[in-house]
């Protein structure tokens, strides 16, 4: 359904139609907008690209869902309105959409296409720190003005750790923005950036302090996600280990994922 990593699937190139088709989903998505702070905590984060067949998405039962974009899948938005908008409407999960990093200075045209649409939030990849939160809340101040929306609506979740200089700036997360709503942790990314493979004490070591980071910021942390062909038993197990060491949830890469980790990080401790 997607890739199984956040690198691959964090948005490449945007054309024109992919942020129309963006802007399509934030709209359906969006219709029953409500102040993340009134949601029950999340538990299951499901990773979805835009140019995925939404069904199984929308009926898994994901407490939020993160919308990216393919370049290579893209459909015509109008196509997918008719197919999709009915079952969209129902959907009970919150919505964020993917930007680029803003080292990449494409993030303005994404959220031109996103904002005007009342996504829940904004996923952000590889923050580098609590400069870039702050960098992109000012960006989304100025748009939420502009669209009459009330400041601070738009939450922020970031990807933490995913690249070895980011690893020194955990810190300044805390306190950074009040839209930040959790960190995610960049495993693969870092794994990539470090050229190793997981397990790796390196990369333990940097998830652990993703997690505290997190802590320190008073935001929920996510670990990243398991392949998407690993067995529920398998998954349970991981799931209760990141429970255990004090994370909140869990990425999900499929569908199938969200139901055993809705029933771990659901579970009374």
């Amino acid at each position: 359904m997607v890739n199984q990593c956040l690198r691959l699937w964090t948005p490449g190139i945007f054309s024109v139609d992919s942020r129309l088709k963006l802007l399509f989903l934030t709209k359906v998505f969006g219709a029953g907008w409500r102040d993340l702070g009134d949601q029950i905590r999340m538990r299951s984060l499901l990773l979805v690209s835009s140019g995925d067949n939404l069904d199984a998405a929308l009926a898994c039962g994901a407490d939020a869902l993160v919308i990216g974009i393919n370049d290579g899948q893209v459909e015509d938005s109008r196509k997918c309105s008719r197919e999709r908008s009915e079952q969209a409407r129902k959907r009970s999960a919150s919505l964020f959409v993917a930007v680029h990093a803003l080292a990449s200075g494409a993030v303005d045209a994404d959220l031109d296409a996103i904002m005007p649409a009342r996504p829940d939030g904004i996923f952000l990849p590889a923050a580098c720190g609590g400069v870039d939160l702050q960098h992109l809340s000012v960006k989304l101040a100025v748009r939420e003005a502009e669209l009459g929306f009330d400041e601070g609506a738009t939450k922020i979740l970031a990807v933490a750790g995913a690249n070895p200089a980011s690893l020194f700036e955990l810190r300044s997360f805390n306190g950074a923005t009040a839209r930040l709503s959790g960190l995610i942790f960049g495993q693969q990314e870092l794994a990539d950036a470090l050229a190793i493979k997981a397990p790796s004490a390196s990369l333990d070591l940097a998830r652990n302090l993703v997690l505290f980071a997190a802590k320190a910021a008073g935001v929920p942390a996510f670990d990243a996600p398991a392949p998407p062909n690993v067995g529920a038993q398998r998954l349970e197990d991981i799931c209760r280990a990141a429970k255990r060491d004090g994370f909140a949830g869990k990425c999900a890469v499929d569908p199938d994922q969200v139901a055993p980790i809705n029933a771990v990080f659901g579970a009374a401790s």
